[in-house]
């Protein structure tokens, strides 16, 4: 009986590292789940045509946020593994960063990573997101942030497929899908 449980006991044991390959960094007892990432009526920095670079104090962001999309987007916190609204959807067009509007990601670049969050192999542009070295919970990682407003998307892992063998992996509550109008028809 035994050696039938062992393998139990080991898979329960890895689960919880299995599930943190992409790291939340929300404190026991916190939930960061997807809700509309509608930036709201208050964001007068929110523009989807505007590429400029945005420099906002933390304390103007705070204002015209939502919670969740700040603590994502500023404090570089991290939504639970399958709770996000586009970590398995498979609609035809663009993402935007929920706190600016900067366009990211088209659809055709995202695939079924299996990790719980939404995964892209490239972005829109060159300059879509900028990456810094993240060193956080003694693991060597890529952050990926947007590259107009500067807030945190999630993190770049060299897992995904060709062409890139990229895998970015990202937050459902800091992305906003657009369909594309002919797939609305």
């Amino acid at each position: 009986m035994f050696n039938n449980f062992f393998p139990m006991r080991l898979f329960l044991f890895a689960l919880p590292a299995l599930l943190a390959a992409c790291h939340p960094k929300t404190a026991p007892g916190s939930v960061v789940t997807a809700e509309t990432n509608a930036a709201g009526p208050k964001n007068p920095y929110y523009s989807r045509t505007d590429t400029a670079t945005l420099h906002i104090s933390e304390a103007e962001w705070k204002k015209v946020l939502p919670d969740s999309i700040y603590e994502v987007s500023r404090e570089k916190d991290t939504e639970r593994a399958f709770t996000g609204k586009y970590w398995n959807y498979t609609g035809i067009g663009t993402y935007y960063c929920a706190a600016c509007g900067n366009a990211l990601f088209r659809s055709d670049s995202k695939f079924a990573s299996e990790c719980g969050w939404p995964s892209f192999f490239e972005t829109l542009r060159p300059n879509s997101v900028s990456y810094i070295e993240d060193h956080s919970y003694n693991m060597e990682r890529v952050e990926v942030l947007c590259g107009r407003c500067g807030g945190h998307l999630g993190h770049l892992f060299d897992d995904g497929p060709p062409p890139t063998g990229k895998r970015y992996c990202m937050n459902s509550i800091v992305l906003e899908f657009e369909p594309d109008v002919a797939s609305l028809k």
